[in-house]
């Protein structure tokens, strides 16, 4: 039974058991509100559920791609919460998950995932179907363009099926980690898939004056 945690695009928590599928999910389309109503939705699913915290194998935090700002909100909540309940981090990257949902629903044939990546950017992944395990298969890394020149990006890849998205489902994410760990495949890095680098930086230190 796993708690997943995705705030790629909005903000999504549900908790989902291999067998009997979802338990409870929360989730809004909001993607900037993500600090305010996460908490929320993790104690709205585990009670919802009925399932004690201890009772949980595992927390799911979606990986992007993703912006900075709304990305690390669900993947420092995930890595908290899964401190605290003493239970193993897994990580999925989230496009996957749309793939994943995609497929499950009964579409054949590669697909393109494109989401919001603000800036006048989207976010894209390829895929080429679903491997024997139901897992989708990813043509390539995730990829940040413009919208005009995303064409061009995939070209080399064949005809694929578009799929722009406005959300991540976490009941998806978590369904598809149930999948990753029996069929015993390997889960995304620790690093989040901000694909560009953060407004902030470190200073170089104080500015001499003369």
């Amino acid at each position: 039974m796993l708690l997943a945690i995705d705030t790629s695009a909005g903000t999504s928590v549900a908790v989902v058991d291999r067998t009997r599928g979802v338990l409870s999910e929360r989730s809004s389309a909001d993607t900037r509100g993500h600090a305010e109503i996460i908490g929320t939705f993790i104690a709205e699913c585990v009670a919802e559920c009925g399932v004690p915290i201890a009772a949980l194998s595992g927390i799911v935090a979606g990986m992007g791609p993703g912006p900075f700002t709304g990305l690390r909100v669900g993947i420092a909540a995930a890595q908290a919460f899964a401190l605290g309940a003493d239970a193993p981090l897994v990580r999925v990257v989230s496009h996957d998950a749309i793939a994943f949902a995609h497929y499950a629903a009964g579409a054949t044939g590669p697909v393109l995932v494109v989401t919001d990546a603000r800036r006048r950017e989207v976010y894209w992944s390829a895929y080429r179907g679903v491997d024997d395990a139901g897992i989708p298969d990813r043509a390539q890394p995730a990829g940040l363009v413009r919208p005009d020149d995303l064409a061009a990006a995939v070209a080399g890849y064949g005809s694929y099926e578009r799929l722009d998205a406005a959300e991540v489902s976490a009941a998806a994410l978590g369904l598809l980690a149930e999948a990753m760990f029996a069929a015993g495949r390997s889960f995304a890095g620790a690093a989040p898939l901000y694909l560009r680098a953060p407004d902030a930086v470190v200073s170089a230190g104080p500015k001499r004056v003369s």
